[in-house]
C-alpha cells in the first residue's frame, strides 16, 4: 500500500484528489449539440461509445497531449483496431487526412477526415508498467506517471473487456519517423490548439489514454490536456474523398456489415 493511501482518512483525500474534473470543451463554430465533451487531463484515460455517422475530434489543448487510441465494433467487440493492417493496406505508414483505422475484418472503423497536427504514430503503441517504471521510476493508474496499457486496461474493463483485448494502438500528437536503416526518431508535437478528426463509420467502443509517448526524449512526465468532442454527422459518410482503391473496397466491406446488421 502507497503511502498515499495507507490510512482511510489519506485514502479518502486521495481518492477525492482523482475526482477533480476539469471544464468540458465547447462546441465548435457552427455545432449545435454535442454527443461527448470532455478535457482529458495529462495520465488519465476515458471512454465512450459512439454512433455511425459521429465525428470525433481530438484537440491537444497545450501541446503535450498524446492520445492513445483504441477500437472496437460495439456490437461485436471480437472485431477491433488492427494498426497492422491500418499501416499496411493503405500503403501507408504516417497518419493523416484521408487515411482509414482499419479492423482486422478489413473494414473502416473511423476515418481521418480533418488534420491540424500531422504528428501521430502508427508503430511504437503505448506504454507499460515496465518501460515507465525505468524511465519514470513510477508506474500504476494513481502514480505520478500512468502507463498507457494500465490506463486501457481500466478503460476496457468498462466495456467488459479483458486484459488480452488491449491490442497495439495508434497514438495522435506525438510523432515518429523511420530512418533509411529502421530506426524509429520521436518528432515530438506540433504545438498546441492542433486537432484530428475521425469520422466513424460503424458503431464504436472508444478507448483514450492520455499518457506519455514511449519515444518521448523527456525525462520527466509530460503530458498534459487533451480536449474531446463528438457530434453527429451522418452525412459526411456520402462526402468522403479518398479515392483509393484499397480505401474504396474497405469502406464496401463496411456498408455491406452495416446493411447486414441493419436488416
Amino acid at each position: 500500500m502507497s503511502s498515499a493511501t495507507a490510512t482511510t482518512q489519506s485514502a479518502k483525500a486521495h481518492a477525492r484528489s482523482q475526482a477533480t474534473v476539469a471544464p468540458a470543451p465547447t462546441a465548435p463554430e457552427g455545432i449545435s449539440e454535442l454527443t461527448w465533451a470532455e478535457s482529458v487531463p495529462g495520465g488519465s484515460y476515458t471512454s465512450a461509445v459512439l454512433a455511425r455517422g459521429t465525428r470525433l475530434r481530438l484537440l491537444d489543448v497545450d501541446g503535450s497531449a498524446c492520445a492513445h487510441l483504441l477500437l472496437y465494433r460495439a456490437e461485436a467487440p471480437w472485431e477491433r483496431l488492427n494498426t497492422a493492417d491500418t499501416v499496411k493496406v493503405p500503403w501507408q505508414a504516417y497518419l493523416g487526412a484521408g487515411h482509414p483505422l482499419l479492423s482486422d475484418q478489413g473494414r473502416v472503423l473511423a476515418t481521418i477526415v480533418d488534420d491540424t497536427s500531422g504528428r501521430h504514430d502508427a508503430l511504437c503503441g503505448t506504454t507499460s508498467t515496465s518501460t515507465n517504471t525505468a524511465k519514470y521510476g513510477v508506474s500504476g493508474p494513481h502514480s505520478a506517471a500512468p502507463a498507457g496499457r494500465e490506463l486501457f486496461t481500466l478503460a476496457a474493463a468498462k466495456h467488459g473487456l479483458q486484459p488480452r483485448d488491449v491490442a497495439p494502438s495508434l497514438s495522435f500528437f506525438h510523432g515518429v519517423t523511420v530512418g533509411a536503416d529502421g530506426a524509429l526518431t520521436s518528432t515530438g508535437s506540433a504545438g498546441p490548439g492542433r486537432s484530428v478528426d475521425l469520422l466513424i463509420h460503424l458503431p464504436v467502443i472508444v478507448l483514450l489514454a492520455n499518457t506519455a509517448h514511449p519515444l518521448d526524449p523527456r525525462p520527466e512526465y509530460p503530458t498534459t490536456s487533451l480536449d474531446v468532442l463528438a457530434w453527429r454527422a451522418t452525412e459526411e459518410l456520402l462526402q468522403l474523398t479518398n479515392t483509393e482503391p484499397e480505401y474504396q473496397r474497405a469502406v464496401t466491406n463496411t456498408e455491406n456489415a452495416w446493411k447486414a446488421a441493419a436488416q
